[in-house]
């Protein structure tokens, strides 16, 4: 179910793959202590908590083995250890049972899920599924859709120059978008007129992608009636909608107020401050996103495996969803520290995926 890029951290390393049972228990210890406190963990305690009896000393010997093999670290001098960005990694993709949801979790989800499908528009319906996301998983939930999926009420022209013009797109749900179109040259006022009045008449209740294909037929079937001019004005406000550019995505981030939960130090507050600053710096985002958009389920990216988010040391999980023909039409996911429960959050994530497919049309 889950992927990542193959970034060829794992492979080279034979002796992450030869970790007896002793060292895979020590190390899991330290893993799942990190996730549950954010703490280094000591040999002291681990000796306690893992099933097979060892000493304080013997912990310590192989804990020296696991950070030569650069899967946990010392914070501090003489410190307990924490799981470094590798042994997470290593962890996530080797120890960690991923299981499905039980049956009463996918009710949970899918009734927090459900007014979903009654909302107003697409982007409404994506907000609701984001904040409950972000509710469920403790994290940021953050949503990259195309921006053509908002039905069309009105276009309208403004010229702005000889050859410029404004084209002013408004939504069923009131939201306005404008774009520069660049006009052929000696393009009159009235072939700007009978442009929006071709485009108004048959774009009311589409979206950009179906107004689109609509434009296209009607355009080729009425070329006769139509002068070339207004014809090219047409033509240049369809090419302006072209849609799968960055430009044509919106990204909603939603539940910044959870990352401020369970902070530790001063640090930790370093962290989150750092991340929300890459969460302002949208086109990083939706760079990120767009790279999950072509995977099939699942995909994870820990800490400095994508720049983005290196300094801030987060986690992201996203996965995409798609529309009523199975073409994915964005992606949703969490981003949060990387302590996250990856155990839990995966299959939340997929799960949220697959219910929003579904009440979207998919």
């Amino acid at each position: 179910m889950a992927h990542h890029d193959p970034i060829n951290l794992i492979a080279p390393r034979a002796g992450l793959a030869q970790l007896n049972e002793r060292s895979r228990d020590i190390f899991r210890q330290i893993v799942e202590s990190y996730l549950a406190t954010g703490e280094p963990v000591g040999s002291r305690n681990i000796s306690r908590l893992i099933a097979m009896p060892l000493s304080p000393a013997s912990v310590r010997n192989v804990m020296a083995d696991l950070e030569q093999l650069g899967l946990i670290y010392a914070p501090h001098t003489s410190a307990g250890r924490l799981p470094t960005e590798l042994g997470l990694r290593f962890f996530v993709d080797a120890l960690m049972q991923v299981g499905d949801l039980n049956e009463a979790e996918r009710a949970s989800i899918q009734s927090q899920l459900s007014s979903v499908g009654e909302a107003q528009s697409v982007e409404a319906a994506l907000d609701q599924a984001l904040m409950r996301l972000s509710g469920l998983t403790r994290a940021a939930a953050v949503v990259l859709t195309p921006k053509s999926n908002a039905r069309l009420k009105h276009i309208e022209f403004v010229r702005l120059e000889p050859e410029k013009a404004l084209v002013i797109l408004v939504g069923e749900d009131g939201q306005v978008e404008n774009r520069v179109l660049t006009l052929p040259p000696g393009v009159p006022s009235s072939a700007i007129t009978e442009a929006g009045n071709f485009l108004n008449a048959r774009i009311r209740g589409r979206t950009l992608a179906e107004a689109r294909l609509e434009l296209e037929t009607a355009l080729a079937e009425a070329r006769a009636e139509l002068d070339q001019l207004t014809q090219k004005v047409i033509s240049a406000g369809i090419a302006s909608w072209s849609g799968g550019e960055n430009e044509d995505r919106q990204l909603i981030v939603r539940g910044h107020a959870n990352l401020l939960e369970d902070l530790h130090a001063l640090e930790d507050l370093e962290r989150v401050r750092l991340l929300f600053d890459d969460l302002e710096t949208k086109r990083g985002v939706i760079d990120l996103l767009g790279r999950a958009e072509t995977a099939e389920g699942v995909r994870i990216f820990i800490g400095s495996e994508n720049k983005l988010f290196s300094l801030s040391g987060s986690s992201t999980i996203i996965s995409p969803y798609r529309d009523a023909a199975g073409h994915i039409v964005g992606v949703l996911g969490v981003i949060g520290p990387t302590r996250l429960n990856y155990a839990r959050v995966i299959p939340t994530v997929d799960y949220a995926a697959r219910i929003v497919s579904r009440l979207l049309g998919g």
